[in-house]
């Protein structure tokens, strides 16, 4: 099973950074019903702008924190740069 890292940008251009198993899955959940985050329920659509492959849950999961201790632009930056 690959996990992965990813990056959404809600409709009030807030980031929001998650791990999954299955990108296009989560997002859609994080787009309709009740399986989204709380916090992206009330800031529908969600867009997806970055996904990062990673070895097992556990480096997802390390990754997804190191990546919300970065600042607006700090992540902003990681994006751009791997787009």
């Amino acid at each position: 099973m690959t996990w992965s890292v990813y990056i959404l940008k809600c409709a009030d251009t807030s980031l929001y950074t998650g791990v999954t198993t299955d990108t296009k899955r989560r997002v859609k959940e994080h787009n309709s019903g009740k399986l989204g985050a709380k916090y992206t329920r009330a800031r529908r659509p969600v867009e997806l702008l970055y996904t990062e492959a990673c070895e097992d849950r556990s480096d997802a999961c390390k990754r997804e924190a190191a990546i919300k201790k970065l600042t607006r632009q700090q992540k902003l930056t990681l994006i751009k740069d791997h787009s």
